[in-house]
């Protein structure tokens, strides 16, 4: 296949993944024009921003009052989630040219690890493979950006959106991600102390319980890789 084959494969591949974003980025509009946001203003933090949990984030503080350090700090905390999914592509991406690392990175959501993680796991680089990360990348961004826009125009026609119970295409979405990569013992450990920590700490500020969840996730799963480890070496 040539390069735009490979790309437009790669868009079919998150097709199922698109109808979970689309509700979500509806939801985000509805609320981003809620709290005073101009069209301008919201679709241009999607543009720009691309984090659907990061936007969400903001639209609360901003409603809130909150300074701009504080949203700033709070984004923060809960994208740095896309350093581990940074590492995990590396070995990967690592030897592209700098534009291709660059727009890649740009590009790296929850939706898109999930797609091409699967793709590096089972082929490596192999089929110009950065072109279907871009195919990806690309599709996934104009759905989050389109449902956003649309959202906005929608949202002020439309009194609560955001009460229809869109948000559980995004959980289903979540779910559909999460469980097929859960494929040995350690995994499945890490996910399931993650989420019960993640309950636990949802009081806290900031989104910190966030960031609290997935430092136990991988300490916990960490450690029971390296127990096993030592099993098999011993064995």
């Amino acid at each position: 296949m040539n390069r735009s084959q490979v790309a437009l494969q790669g868009a079919r591949d998150s097709l199922p993944l698109i109808v979970g974003i689309l509700p979500f980025g509806l939801i985000y509009g509805a609320l981003a024009s809620a709290a005073g946001l101009s069209l301008g203003q919201a679709v241009g933090m999607s543009l720009l921003v691309y984090a659907g949990s990061a936007q969400f984030i903001a639209i609360s503080l901003l409603s809130s009052g909150s300074g701009a350090a504080v949203i700033l700090f709070t984004t923060l905390i809960v994208n740095l989630r896309h350093v581990l999914y940074s590492a995990a592509l590396q070995p990967y991406v690592g030897s592209l040219a700098q534009r291709w690392r660059l727009l890649l990175a740009f590009g790296l959501t929850d939706e898109t690890f999930a797609v091409v993680q699967r793709r590096y796991l089972s082929r490596g680089m192999a089929g110009q493979a950065q072109w279907y990360h871009a195919g990806v990348a690309l599709a996934l961004y104009l759905a989050w950006v389109g449902s956003s826009l649309v959202g906005v125009l929608f949202g002020q026609r439309v009194q609560n959106l955001a009460g229809w119970g869109l948000d559980f295409a995004m959980l289903a979405t979540f779910i559909g991600i999460v469980v097929p990569a859960l494929r040995n013992q350690p995994q499945i450990a890490a996910a399931l102390v993650a989420g019960a920590v993640a309950l636990l700490a949802q009081a806290l500020p900031y989104q910190l319980g966030l960031l609290a969840a997935a430092l136990a996730g991988i300490a916990v799963g960490v450690a029971l890789e390296r127990r096993v480890g030592r099993l098999a070496v011993s064995h």
